[in-house]
């Protein structure tokens, strides 16, 4: 079987530590993408409204997203969304216990989805391997602890505290914006010691952007990308989606598809979705297609005979 070569590959910025073990995993980020599953334990989630609320539930989602080919898991304990703010305390009572189970049973790699420096060093002391912080290190310590760990972080565009409403967001430039937000957050995690091979960006769509900013950040990826850091993209199901096809949550998930699609060809390689085997077959499609992956068999007109 013949394997693609470099040259296949569309011309993309070079990701700084392209290669990286997060976890007991390794990624190839100039070849591969990674599909994380999001597991919400919370009663309130913007999707599933609380069907992984339950710790037995939420292992059970880990446990089973990984069977379904997620290399990743993304626990949270409190949405971004407006609305009551969730103690520390009780966050950390959410998150940790998954992470635990989690770790107990499987090598996936587990990242929790908070901006708390508490949280975030209880998820740690658990057995996390990344922190997925929506407000891009607003809280300076958060860095701190994970600088003191082994964790990757994922830096995430967002301009309100979470649970916060922000009203009528403005741009000049979306996608500059977030870049010149994230290349300053970069800076930071720097500053602190997070060295660059543990650092992920996202732009955070729909966070604090409204639909025609999110699907201009979707098509004009690429000032994102050219930081140069392994790029995370958070489009499943998202309100911009919704709005874009008319679709409730539950009929959104070709429309996440084919956003999470249009973003890797653009050099995005993580994927956050919540439909993880129609996502991890998606992802391995566009893999293909960009000449990142041999298909897993070859037999249509390969011989004297079409069969």
């Amino acid at each position: 079987m013949t394997e693609p070569s470099p040259h296949d590959l569309p011309p993309l910025p070079t990701i700084v530590h392209a290669i990286r073990r997060i976890g007991v995993r390794q990624f190839d980020f100039s070849r591969e993408v990674a599909v994380m599953a999001v597991v919400n334990r919370t009663p309130d989630s913007f999707y599933d409204r609380g069907r992984t609320f339950a710790l037995d539930s939420a292992v059970k989602g880990c446990l089973d997203a990984e069977r379904d080919g997620a290399d990743w898991v993304d626990i949270g304990g409190a949405p971004f969304a407006p609305g009551p703010e969730i103690p520390a305390k009780e966050e950390a009572e959410r998150v940790v216990p998954v992470v635990e189970a989690v770790r107990a049973a499987s090598d996936i790699v587990i990242s929790v989805d908070t901006f708390r420096p508490d949280v975030a060093h209880r998820s740690i002391l658990a057995g996390a391997d990344v922190i997925n912080d929506t407000t891009g290190l607003a809280d300076p310590e958060l860095a701190r602890v994970v600088a003191d760990s082994d964790a990757s972080v994922v830096i995430t565009h967002s301009l309100a505290s979470p649970r916060t409403p922000y009203a009528s967001p403005t741009y000049a430039d979306v996608s500059m914006e977030v870049a010149d937000f994230l290349e300053s957050r970069i800076e930071r995690a720097l500053g602190a010691g997070i060295p660059p091979e543990r650092i992920i960006i996202d732009p955070g769509h729909d966070l604090n952007k409204n639909t025609l900013h999110s699907l201009e950040l979707s098509r004009r990826l690429g000032p994102v990308v050219d930081l140069g850091y392994p790029t995370l993209v958070a489009v499943s199901n998202k309100d911009f989606i919704g709005e874009s096809l008319d679709a409730e949550r539950g009929a959104r998930v070709e429309g996440s598809l084919v956003a999470a699609a249009l973003c890797i060809a653009q050099g995005a390689r993580i994927v956050r979705m919540h439909n993880v085997s129609e996502s991890v077959a998606a992802v391995r499609m566009a893999e293909a297609i960009l000449g990142m992956r041999t298909p897993s068999h070859l037999h249509h007109n390969m011989g004297e005979r079409n069969d």
